[in-house]
């Protein structure tokens, strides 16, 4: 049974930054970081192959968010950095069972999801 904790959401003013992180139990290979705001869908924010050497980001948050894993504490992250109101959102972590290619942007491409952490950015 995989199970996804995540963590490090919280109040922040815009330009300043917070490290998420998701805790994973379990077998997973993909991994990402979607998330939600209010009224809208879940849309993809970073990902990063089981083998860890490739990552993929929204255009959204290139060159501010960085996403990393650490293997052997089976836990990935999320750096964000120069944070704006539009990051304000319930953020997600996701995992895969298969172990892709390459980094899947689309919700379907997940199969085991955290119960998400709320990043709040004021202007």
């Amino acid at each position: 049974q995989v199970q996804l904790v995540e963590s490090g959401g919280g109040l922040v003013q815009a330009g300043g930054s917070l490290r998420l992180s998701c805790a994973a139990s379990g077998r997973t290979f993909n991994m990402g970081w979607f998330r939600q705001a209010p009224g809208k869908e879940r849309e993809f924010v970073a990902g990063i192959r089981w083998t860890g050497d490739i990552t993929n980001y929204a255009d959204s948050v290139k060159g501010r968010f960085a996403i990393s894993k650490d293997n052997a504490k089976k836990t990935l992250f999320l750096q964000m950095n120069n944070l704006e109101p539009e990051d304000t959102a319930v953020y997600f972590c996701a995992a895969s069972k298969v172990p892709y290619m390459v980094v899947v942007t689309a919700t379907p491409g997940y199969d085991y999801w955290g119960q998400g952490t709320q990043v709040t950015v004021s202007s």
